[in-house]
């Protein structure tokens, strides 16, 4: 089982961090654009809720289908299934000065070609991707809570 955890602090109240992990439209504000979240269903982040997160290359387009299995306020797990198979978990602290945002992506990889090939060439620039996401989330929820305010 591989690991990745990143962090970041947020000047914005926990409420709006959440909103911004859980609702479609400001995911699609932060997420990589070759990564696309689509439900299966209605979208929803109750705990049963099901999406899928394609990878969108020229040649293959990776989808991990993802359940929601834990839900509180404040924090979020997807486990997912596909060529990676793992959870995703996004959890807000508040702090005094905002929030503190937590995400660990814990997964592993089945089929030995495709983890040897992930780690060989997509590992680091996954973390250097994850780490990227936190900091368009952060601008996306500092966004939101001015206009809000």
């Amino acid at each position: 089982m591989q690991n990745f955890e990143q962090s970041i602090e947020i000047k914005a109240s926990a409420v709006v961090v959440e909103r911004c992990f859980t609702e479609l439209e400001l995911m699609h504000r932060w997420l990589n654009p070759v990564l696309y979240c689509e439900p299966i269903g209605k979208w929803s982040t109750q705990i049963g809720s099901l999406s899928r997160f394609v990878i969108k290359t020229p040649l293959w387009q990776p989808t991990l289908r993802s359940v929601v299995v834990e839900r509180e306020p404040g924090l979020i797990v997807w486990q997912f299934e596909g060529f990676f198979k793992g959870r995703d978990r996004w959890e807000c602290q508040p702090t005094n000065n905002g929030t503190y945002l937590l995400n660990r992506f814990e997964f592993e990889i089945p089929n030995p070609i495709v983890s040897w090939g992930f780690n060989f060439f997509a590992a680091k620039w996954t973390k250097q991707d994850m780490q990227a996401q936190l900091r368009r989330l952060k601008r996306v929820a500092e966004e939101v809570y001015q206009v809000d305010r």
